[in-house]
């Protein structure tokens, strides 16, 4: 299946040392080193120096931060407020996966590493070769998004239904990979009030795309596919690249990397994406 249009078309489904040890150690061997003393006189001198001995100040455990955000209105990556993060960064991501060729194109961008996030429909986790090539992926350390259970346009079903196709496929990659996704992107790009709340309930930001062609026929091919995706004028500073678990697109990634590359884009790590979980996780 494949999602389409630039910014706002939809979707279609073609068949995505500690320093206290150190001191304390340091003192040891200063220690170790004294001519001998009488056992009284070593006794006391034990004695004093166990009581100068700083006590270890407690570690602080940090919290993962975060360097980007998604825009709200252009699905932009951003850097977020007060973060000294390169703008100039392209995001790549692929729907409807696991359909195919998704872990050759994970293999692909690991060869260049580059980071990108899989947003998968709950359809096809359903078998256990879908089930195996998620894990695949998610223990390669690339990140999974959800994709809705069927890829149905939600505005065509009743809020229940929506509730099923987004949660019941969060629940299917939990029980795979032990996280529950942090992205969501709609079929076709369709968000309604209800998807959303949903969204926002489950820990999930929003994601549509900044541009995408990998589902129209003049791109069916790599070559052609790879010099569209890095030379249309629609590659901006924060670009959210939209592909597809297909033949083509995986012939193209690595041509799509290394131009963007050769552009002056780096790939942004969606692990330096803010979401909601995250951000409730640092509070």
């Amino acid at each position: 299946m494949c999602c389409g249009g630039i910014l706002f078309a939809g979707c279609q489904n073609d068949s995505p040392e500690d320093e206290s040890d150190a001191d304390v150690s340091s003192q040891q061997a200063t220690s170790e080193e004294k001519p001998e003393a009488s056992e009284e006189s070593s006794v006391e001198e034990a004695t004093e120096e166990a009581e100068t001995v700083d006590e270890p100040e407690p570690v602080e455990e940090e919290t993962a931060a975060y360097e980007y955000s998604v825009n709200e209105n252009t699905y932009a990556i951003e850097p977020a407020e007060d973060s000294s993060a390169e703008s100039q960064v392209a995001l790549l991501t692929y729907d409807d996966a696991p359909d195919g060729h998704a872990v050759e194109i994970a293999e692909i961008l690991a060869q260049h590493d580059a980071p990108a996030i899989f947003f998968v429909n709950g359809m096809y986790l359903e078998s256990e070769a879908g089930r195996s090539a998620l894990g695949t992926i998610h223990e390669m350390g690339f990140e999974i998004g959800n994709h809705t259970q069927t890829h149905a346009s939600l505005p065509d079903i009743s809020p229940e239904a929506q509730h099923a196709e987004i949660v019941e496929t969060s629940d299917l990659i939990e029980e795979i990979t032990g996280e529950r996704p942090r992205f969501f992107r709609a079929p076709f790009g369709q968000n309604t009030e209800t998807s959303r709340q949903i969204a926002s309930e489950q820990g999930m930001a929003l994601m549509n795309w900044t541009y995408g062609y990998d589902w129209e026929a003049d791109y069916q091919e790599a070559d052609a596919l790879a010099d569209i995706m890095v030379n249309t004028e629609y590659l901006n500073a924060g670009a959210n690249l939209l592909m597809h678990d297909r033949a083509w697109t995986r012939d193209a990634s690595a041509d799509i990397v290394e131009g963007l590359r050769e552009k002056g884009y780096s790939i942004v790590d969606p692990a330096r994406i803010s979401s909601p979980e995250r951000e409730a996780a640092s509070e």
